[in-house]
């Protein structure tokens, strides 16, 4: 087989490798071409060495090719995978940095919440122009495949405005099952068969097999409770099983600042978090991570290219869907896995514009969703208060609409916990300005919220959070490791 692999934002060089690794495990794929393309012509240098190293290793008639002309990139892709970071880490930065200032405390701040809104109006209209170049120069039918967050908006945006047909991806629901087959112990993941369904990073496990046995709450809680690590490093995720009766895919730090309950309250989030690791509730725990993981790549490069010459190890592919779906699109050998679409009749208890992510199978003739799905209630109320936020949101992303945007600020769960209108109305003022170079849309809309902020006598605090660590140095990182 020979066709083209375009990957934007490839400078995310971590997840770039593992793409192309798990895609070249198939055999059927070696003569493909990977073009890559990112803003960062140093970026870029960096992940092709490191994949022609690859290729070279394995003797592979692999092409990579790698520009910063987008457009060059895209002509001809059959496929476009999309791990773009609009903003980068200095507008991550304010993401977390300026709610704070407001009494929001995020962990994430990537999906909703005040930073996640920010980061989709940041990067829906970027998306918009991924989507006009593979109209325009990739092969017809190419299919777009968005890992990049905040997952639900990107996909909506690329499929209500964007007209390309457009599946999201991510890994919440394996990492969950993961847990899951621990905790129940399980000899292997292959032992345990799922339904999970819902939206993008709240997800639910409705319905769970053991070897064929039903798994009922109580025995899913007596077991996460008796383990020794997820029973602390869980415990909001393991309270939420309780209450709700299912559990919930996405990580401690992730899930508490989608619900208004457990970050409203400075003292109240330590109760709730474990700080083991940034993943389970550290205050801008992911962009701490993020920044440590960028430092350590750019100071151990040589390392990385020097590991990147070992032969390739089928049985490390990862579970990552992309390298799935294209093995199922390409050579019909049929993939189960848990997709981001658009709701149309797939779940039955959510609105149909929304984009959900639930089970599928894909073959040589796509992806088939299944379809009437219905919801635990409080599962549905709790996805609907997102969801109402994420439509919100993208409208105001297209439109440049300010107000619309800090109506979708106003609703968001966490937000709406913790700040009042007065503070969401100067809070939005600030972000936008403070990122306007990433925000063409609302080039308008910057000078009056200029002149509202010096005006404003809403008052903000110098707030670090509940729960923050600073960055660590190379040399601490490198004490740190084994």
């Amino acid at each position: 087989m020979s066709f083209k692999i375009a990957i934007i934002g490839a400078g995310s060089v971590g997840f770039t490798k593992k793409l192309f690794t798990d895609i070249l495990c198939i055999p059927e794929f070696s003569d493909i071409e990977f073009a890559l393309t990112d803003l960062s012509e140093h970026n870029l240098q960096m992940i092709k060495a490191i994949l022609d190293r690859i290729v070279e290793a394995n003797k592979l008639p692999t092409r990579v090719t790698a520009t910063t002309d987008r457009r060059k990139a895209l002509e001809g892709a059959r496929y476009v995978i999309s791990c773009v970071r609009v903003g980068g880490l200095e507008a991550y930065a304010d993401d977390i940095r300026i709610p704070l200032k407001y009494g929001i405390d995020q962990c994430v701040g990537d999906t909703i919440c005040a930073g996640g809104i920010l980061y989709g109006q940041r990067n829906i209209p970027v998306i918009l122009d991924f989507c006009k170049d593979i109209l325009e120069v990739a092969e017809p039918g190419a299919k777009f495949l968005n890992y990049a967050n905040p997952m639900a908006m990107n996909t909506w945006a690329a499929i209500e405005y964007g007209k390309v047909d457009t599946v999201g991806l991510c890994h919440g629901v394996q990492h969950g099952a993961e847990q899951i087959a621990e905790v129940l112990g399980a000899k292997s993941h292959s032992e345990l068969d799922y339904v999970c369904s819902g939206i993008n990073h709240q997800t639910w496990f409705i319905d769970l097999r053991l070897n064929g046995r039903k798994i009922g709450k109580d025995e899913l809680v007596a077991a996460f409770e008796a383990h020794p690590v997820y029973s602390q490093q869980e415990k909001l995720r393991i309270d939420v099983l309780k209450r709700f009766g299912v559990y919930s895919t996405e990580s401690n730090g992730h899930l508490s600042e989608y619900l208004p309950w457990y970050r409203k309250r400075p003292d109240e989030i330590t109760r709730w978090i474990d700080m083991s690791d940034w993943i389970h509730g550290e205050t801008g725990g992911y962009l701490r991570y993020s920044t440590e993981t960028r430092n350590w790549f750019e100071t151990e490069y040589p390392q990385f290219l020097e590991a990147a010459s070992k032969p390739l190890d089928v049985s490390k592919r990862s579970n990552e869907h992309a390298s799935h779906i294209l093995e199922a699109l390409e050579t019909n050998r049929v993939y189960r896995g848990h997709f981001n679409v658009k709701n149309t009749g797939i779940i039955t208890n959510l609105p149909q514009d929304a984009i959900i992510e639930s089970p599928g199978f894909v073959d040589r003739f796509g992806i088939n969703m299944a379809s009437g799905i219905t919801l635990p209630e409080a599962c549905a109320a709790t996805c609907m208060a997102s969801i109402n936020v994420q439509r919100m949101s993208v409208h105001a992303a297209v439109t440049g609409d300010i107000d619309l945007l800090k109506l979708a600020v106003l609703h968001d769960p966490l937000v709406g916990a913790v700040s009042t209108p007065e503070e969401v109305w100067q809070m939005v003022d600030e972000m936008v300005v403070a990122q306007a170079r990433w925000l063409p849309q609302y080039a308008d809309a910057v000078p009056a919220a200029k002149e509202r902020l010096s005006k404003s006598m809403v008052k903000t605090r110098d707030w670090a959070g509940a729960a923050r660590r600073k960055v660590r140095s190379i040399e601490e990182l490198r004490a740190e490791r084994p």
